[in-house]
């Protein structure tokens, strides 16, 4: 059997023992120790191969706006009221640009399938979307990007807005979203957002349950909702910091219910750690949702980035190992298997929280492969592991050479 290229010598996940990866005309061909070296080899010397990290919720649309926002707070509401003034001066080149350079990062840190959200209203229109249509088109031989599209400044309080949601479903988007808690009416939010999402036939990812006060909460709709319309399997709900404030009695209800229901959860801890808990002078609240253990009661999980150097998340470089480390840190992940876990929801689960029927390193699956330098899942968590190199496709995407030491000795 003839191969274009076999990785020599790569730990997987769930292999107690190095083996091959053998790659043919874009696709995995074959994975199996000491495969005939019919074709040309790459050496990984034992190093852990994984498929190509899946972001789930970022915003591509508003990154990169450190500079034009003047926050002082550091809150919710001061950061949605920034990026709605800086929205009204968005070109569909500077949406470009800006996505552009994050995207690239991404790619860089290894990650090969993502869904952006991206907003849509009736000031910035369809400026966004146009943008981040070309950017999909033009980046698609390194990442396969799902474009969500979602009103952040209200739906039904803000006139004419479903109409431009409209217009985006109309015009190719990939899944919708909503901000039920910025509408006076949550439950009518949720409800529209369904039945568009029926309409088009696409996925729903809401952000959802933002804060620490969990005497309302909109998830039980939401599930209520999913098992009406018969959605389960396809519909995510982002940051649900409110969780986090919940006893363990009513944790266990909340899981019980989404898991029933087949509603997915993310969490998004850079932003969620850093918009949180700003009213408390001490013993500050982390606001983390613990989705391990969700995890651990059924529910799927992911971790994703949300913001990146913007008010919402004045920092970031779209690493996805960084945040299973930073998430496995804030909620005091430290065994071998939690920190596997913590590896999955930037991988395995997220793929299946986006639904890829073609994820993961088994023969017949495109070859999206990146290699990490380290030996075990765990690892990568714990010593925040560098991508070494990535091929999406079966061709090289990205190549980060690991660092020398220049000893004088």
């Amino acid at each position: 059997m003839s191969f274009d290229l076999i990785l020599r010598d790569a730990r997987l996940d769930g292999r107690p023992e190095p083996t091959d990866i053998g790659i043919r005309d874009g696709r995995i061909a074959a994975v199996a120790p000491a495969l005939p070296a019919d074709g040309p080899v790459e050496d990984l010397g034992g190093r852990l191969a994984v498929p190509g990290f899946v972001e789930t919720h970022v915003h591509l649309d508003k990154s990169c706006l450190l500079g034009r926002c003047t926050c002082r707070e550091g809150t919710l509401d001061e950061a949605v009221a920034a990026v709605a003034q800086a929205k009204r001066s968005f070109t569909e080149e500077d949406v470009y640009a800006r996505a552009e350079r994050t995207l690239r990062k991404a790619i860089g840190q290894g990650t090969m399938r993502m869904r952006t959200h991206v907003e849509v209203d009736p000031r910035i229109g369809l400026t966004s979307l146009r943008a981040l249509t070309r950017l999909k088109r033009d980046y698609a031989w390194a990442v396969g990007i799902e474009i969500c599209v979602f009103p952040q400044e209200g739906l039904l309080d803000d006139p004419g807005c479903e109409d431009v949601l409209v217009a985006a479903l109309e015009g190719g988007a990939d899944v919708v979203g909503g901000a039920p808690y910025m509408d006076a009416d949550s439950h009518g939010q949720i409800a529209r957002i369904f039945a568009l999402a029926k309409r088009y036939d696409v996925d729903i990812d809401f952000h959802l349950d933002f804060g620490l006060d969990p005497a309302h909460l909109d998830v039980e709709e939401v599930c209520r909702l999913t098992d009406a319309t018969g959605w389960g399997g396809r519909v995510a709900v982002g940051h649900v910091t409110k969780f986090s404030s919940v006893s363990p009695e009513r944790f266990g209800e909340i899981a019980g219910r989404l898991a029933a229901s087949g509603v997915a959860v993310t969490v998004l801890p850079a932003t969620d750690l850093f918009l949180t808990g700003r009213d408390h002078d001490r013993d500050v609240p982390r606001g983390v949702t613990p989705a391990h253990r969700f995890l651990a009661l059924g529910v799927n999980c992911s971790l994703s980035t949300n913001n990146v150097l913007n008010p919402f998340t004045p920092f970031g470089d779209c690493s996805l190992v960084r945040m299973a480390n930073l998430y496995a840190n804030i909620a005091q992940v430290g065994t071998p298997a939690g920190m596997t876990d913590c590896l999955a929801m930037v991988t395995t689960r997220s793929a299946r929280l986006l639904n890829l029927d073609d994820y993961g390193i088994v023969p017949g699956n495109p070859a999206d492969v990146v290699v990490l330098d380290c030996e075990t899942p765990a690892d990568a968590v714990a010593e925040l592991a560098q991508p070494l190199f990535g091929l999406k496709g079966g061709t090289r995407t990205f190549t980060r050479p690991a660092p020398r030491l220049h000893d004088p000795r």
